[in-house]
């Protein structure tokens, strides 16, 4: 992908059961991933050593950071630092931008 405009929900499909996943960027100095999940699946607990940004940007999730859970619809973000523990689970189909930013 270069220099074309793209909707980035079209970028990447639901498949039921599952959740997809598609690099848009890989630098050393960061990525940047559009996922998919289905209902009810989720990424268990785990940590990462840089900051992430996600962007919901269609249905609903929860994002748990450090044990205090995080509501959001498409249109909302939140950061989750990196060296946190952080999990998430789709309460609706949805789908999210995850940009990494090493440091």
């Amino acid at each position: 992908m270069t220099e074309k405009a793209s909707n980035m929900k079209d970028l990447v499909t639901y498949q039921d059961g599952a959740i997809v996943s598609k690099e848009i960027i890989k630098k050393p100095t960061g990525t940047v991933t559009l996922f998919a999940f289905d209902r009810d699946q989720g990424l268990s607990e785990h940590t990462a050593p840089f900051d992430a940004l996600v962007c919901i940007l269609d249905g609903e999730a929860e994002i748990v950071i450090s044990g205090e859970p995080h509501q959001l619809q498409a249109g909302e973000m939140i950061i989750m630092p990196g060296g946190k523990p952080h999990a998430l689970r789709a309460v609706r189909r949805f789908k999210m931008m995850l940009v990494m930013v090493r440091s």
